[in-house]
C-alpha cells in the first residue's frame, strides 16, 4: 500500500510493509486518513542522518497513536512488531519512533544516510520512499541551528492514502476535506515556508554597495574556480604577504629584505625571475610574521623610490603556495587525496565530494533511480516481497544451523559424560590396586629394616669381651706411663720460675707488685683478707706443692704492700725474715722432692715390680740432677747478671 506525503519542499511517495508490519502500518494509515499529520513541522533535521516529524505541537515530545486519538490518552502508545527484522540500510526508510519496548505513537522519521546500524532494533521500519529522493536531498541540505532545528519551516501540508486494506477502528470518522491550519499547529514555527526573505531590509546605501561588491567578487571567484585558476571560490589569500611591483631589474632579494625588515620580522622575500634566463620579472612577494607589520609596510612603502624606480605595494591575492590540480580536478589534501572541502570551515556531517561536483552526484543518483521509476507499483511490491522472502530464508538457515550445532554439542557432551563415568570407574579400580601395592611394599621394607637392626644388635652383643678388656688395659698402661713424665716436667717448670723470680732485683719486684695492687678493689681485698677466696677456688684442682707455692706468692704481695707504709727498721726486720724463709723453703723443697720420689717408688712397686724398680731409679737420678743444677746456677748468678748467664743453662738442659 502507498501513501503520498506532500511537504513544502515537494512530494514523497512511500510504500508500506503491510505484510511484515500490519499493526504499525494500520496506525500510520489511519492517522494519515484523519489528516493528523497536516501542517506538522520537521523539528529535527540532522544532515546525513534523519529528518523527524509527526508531533502536532512541533516540540518533539508529543503525538499519539490512532487508538489514543479515538479512545483516549490512556492508549497513547501501541505495541508494534519487531520481527522479521528490517534494517535501516539505505536513505529514504520510514520508521516509527519507539518510546521503549516497541511502543510507538505518531512520530516518525525519514533516513538521510546509508547503513545506519545504530537505529536497527530500536525503531520500527514500516516503509520505504520510492519517489521523491530529490526532496530528501533538499531536506539534507537544510540550514539548521546547534539543536538541529531548521531556521526556515519545513512542514507536511497534506497526506493522501492511495489504498487502505484495513478496516477503520471503532469510533473513527474520516473528515470530508483537509482542515485549515490552527494556531496551535503554527505556534513553534520560525520563518514561514512561503515567506519572502528580504536581505536588504533596513540596510543603508553603503552597506548595500559592500554587499553588492562581495557578491561580484564571489561571482568572479566562482568563474575562476570553474576555469581552473582557483582551487576554491571561498578561498582567501594570506593577510601577511605583500605584493611589490614596478621594481628595477637590478633590485635583488637582499635589497628588499633590508628595506622591509625595518617594519618587522620577515619570513621570506622573493623576487620572481624567469625560469630560463634568470632575469627579474620586476615584481616580488614579501612575507611577514605578523599582520600588523604587513599593514604598516603597506601604508608607508607605496610609491617609494628604490633604485631610481617608484614601486607599488598592495596586499597579495596569490594562492600559488597551495598545492592543487587545476581545471576542476580538485585540491590535494593532507592524505594525498583530492578534496575540495579542506579549506572550508564546514561542520556538517556530509562526506566530501571527491573528484566531482554535486550536480554530477545528483545525475548519478537519478541514473540509479531510473530503473526504479520505470517499475510499476505491482512490480515494486513483488520485488519487495522477494527481498523479504530471501531475508527470511537466510534467517531460517541461520536458525537451522544453530539448532544442528546445539544438537551436535549435546551429543558430544553426552558421549563425554559416558566416557568420563567409565573412565572414572576404571581410574578408581586402578587407584585401589596401586594403594594395595604401595601398602604391601611399605610392609616389606619395614620388615627388612627391623631384621637388619636385629642382626646388628646381635653382632654387637656377640663381640668378644676380651677386646673391650684389652682396650681398657691399654688405656691404663698409657696413663701410668704418662704419670711420672708429667710430674717431672711440672717440677722442672716450677724450678725455672723460682730461679727467675730470685734473679729479679727487689726494686722491680716491688714495682710490679705495686702495679698489681694499685686499684682500690685490690687494696680492699688485701685489707679485708678477701684475696684468699681466689686461692681456694684455684687450688682445688692443684697439687699440694702448687698450692703452697701460690700461698707464698700471696704472702709476698701482702708483705710488699704493707712494707711501703712501714719504717726503715721494720723493713730491715722483714727482709731478714724473708731470707730465713727462703732458706727454709729451699730445704723443704729438697726434702719434699726426695719424699715424693720415695712415695712414688713405693706405690709403683706395689702395682708392678718391674716398673717400680725402673721408676725409682729414674726418680733418684732426676733428684740428683736437680740438686746439681741448682748449685751450678747459684754459682753462675754470683759471677754475672747479664743475659749470657742464661745460655749455659740451656746448654746444660740440652745435655
Amino acid at each position: 500500500m502507498s501513501v503520498v506525503i506532500e511537504t513544502t519542499m515537494g512530494d514523497l511517495t512511500v510504500d508500506l510493509f503491510i505484510s511484515e508490519r500490519p499493526i504499525a502500518c494500520l496506525n500510520f494509515l489511519k492517522l494519515c486518513k484523519l489528516k493528523y499529520y497536516n501542517f506538522n513541522l520537521f523539528h529535527t533535521v540532522q544532515q546525513g542522518f534523519i529528518a523527524q516529524t509527526g508531533d502536532p505541537s512541533g516540540a518533539g515530545d508529543g503525538g499519539s497513536s490512532i487508538w489514543g486519538v479515538v479512545e483516549g490518552p490512556q492508549k497513547r502508545f501501541c505495541e508494534a512488531e519487531f520481527l522479521p527484522k528490517i534494517n535501516h540500510s539505505s536513505a529514504g526508510m520510514l520508521s516509527l519512533v519507539s518510546a521503549g519496548k516497541n511502543l510507538v505513537g505518531s512520530q516518525f522519521f525519514l533516513t538521510l544516510g546509508e547503513n545506519l546500524t545504530s537505529l536497527d532494533g530500536n525503531h520500527c521500519v514500516i516503509g520505504e520512499v520510492v519517489e521523491g529522493h530529490e526532496v530528501l536531498r533538499k531536506l539534507n541540505d537544510a540550514i539548521v541551528d546547534d539543536s538541529f532545528r531548521p531556521y526556515q519551516d519545513i512542514r507536511i501540508t497534506h497526506t493522501v492514502v492511495l489504498e487502505d486494506p484495513f478496516p477503520n477502528p471503532r469510533g473513527l470518522q474520516a473528515p470530508s476535506r483537509s482542515p485549515s491550519p490552527s494556531a496551535e499547529r503554527l505556534i513553534n514555527g520560525r520563518i514561514a515556508a512561503d515567506e519572502d526573505i528580504d536581505d536588504t531590509d533596513g540596510m543603508t546605501a553603503e552597506e548595500l554597495q559592500e554587499m553588492l561588491a562581495e557578491r561580484e567578487a564571489k561571482a568572479r571567484a566562482t568563474i575562476l574556480e570553474i576555469v581552473g585558476d582557483l582551487p576554491d571560490a571561498d578561498m582567501a589569500p594570506p593577510e601577511n604577504v605583500l605584493f611589490v611591483c614596478k621594481l628595477n631589474p637590478v633590485t635583488t632579494d637582499d635589497d628588499l629584505e633590508i628595506i622591509f625588515s625595518s617594519f618587522g620580522v620577515l619570513k621570506g622575500c622573493e623576487v620572481i625571475r624567469d625560469r630560463k634566463t634568470g632575469d627579474s620579472l620586476q615584481y616580488a612577494f614579501v612575507e611577514f610574521e605578523e599582520q600588523k607589520s604587513c599593514e604598516a609596510a603597506y601604508f608607508k612603502m607605496d610609491n617609494v623610490l628604490i633604485d631610481d624606480r617608484r614601486i607599488h605595494v598592495d596586499f597579495s591575492q596569490s594562492v600559488s603556495k597551495v598545492t592543487w590540480r587545476g581545471k576542476g580536478r580538485g585540491m590535494v589534501g593532507d592524505y594525498g587525496k583530492l578534496d575540495f572541502d579542506n579549506l572550508r570551515d564546514n561542520k556538517d556531517r556530509r562526506k566530501p565530494h571527491i573528484g566531482r561536483s554535486r550536480k554530477e552526484d545528483h545525475k548519478e543518483d537519478k541514473r540509479t533511480e531510473d530503473p526504479r521509476h520505470r517499475m510499476s507499483s505491482a512490480e515494486r511490491r513483488k520485488a519487495r516481497e522477494q527481498r523479504h522472502q530471501e531475508q527470511s530464508e537466510r534467517d531460517d538457515r541461520k536458525n537451522v544451523r544453530g539448532r544442528t550445532r546445539s544438537r551436535e554439542k549435546q551429543e558430544q557432551n553426552r558421549v563425554r559424560s559416558r566416557n568420563w563415568q567409565n573412565g572414572s570407574v576404571r581410574e578408581y579400580s586402578d587407584r585401589e590396586r596401586n594403594r594395595n601395592e604401595r601398602s604391601s611394599r611399605s610392609r616389606d621394607t619395614t620388615h627388612r629394616r627391623h631384621s637388619r637392626s636385629r642382626d646388628r644388635e646381635e653382632r654387637r652383643r656377640s663381640r668378644p669381651r676380651d677386646q673391650l678388656e684389652r682396650g681398657r688395659s691399654r688405656s691404663r698402661d698409657r696413663k701410668e706411663r704418662r704419670g711420672p713424665r708429667a710430674r717431672e716436667q711440672n717440677e722442672r717448670r716450677r724450678s725455672r720460675s723460682r730461679d727467675q723470680t730470685d734473679k729479679r732485683p727487689p726494686q722491680n719486684r716491688d714495682r710490679n707488685e705495686s702495679k698489681r695492687f694499685n686499684s682500690p678493689q685490690d687494696r680492699r681485698r688485701i685489707e679485708d683478707g678477701g684475696g684468699s677466696y681466689r686461692e681456694t677456688f684455684r687450688n682445688r684442682k692443684r697439687s699440694p706443692e702448687r698450692r703452697q707455692h701460690s700461698r707464698d706468692r700471696e704472702s709476698r704481695r701482702v708483705d710488699t704492700h704493707s712494707s711501703r707504709n712501714k719504717s726503715p727498721e721494720q723493713k730491715r726486720k722483714l727482709s731478714v725474715e724473708k731470707s730465713k724463709k727462703r732458706t727454709k723453703k729451699s730445704k723443704r723443697a729438697a726434702s719434699s722432692s726426695s719424699d715424693s720420689s720415695e712415695s712414688s717408688s713405693e706405690s709403683e712397686s706395689d702395682s708392678t715390680s718391674s716398673d717400680s724398680s725402673e721408676d725409682s731409679s729414674s726418680s733418684s737420678s732426676s733428684s740428683d740432677e736437680r740438686n746439681k743444677r741448682k748449685k751450678s746456677t747459684k754459682s753462675k748468678q754470683k759471677k754475672s747478671k747479664s743475659k749470657s748467664s742464661h745460655k749455659p743453662k740451656k746448654k746444660h738442659h740440652r745435655n
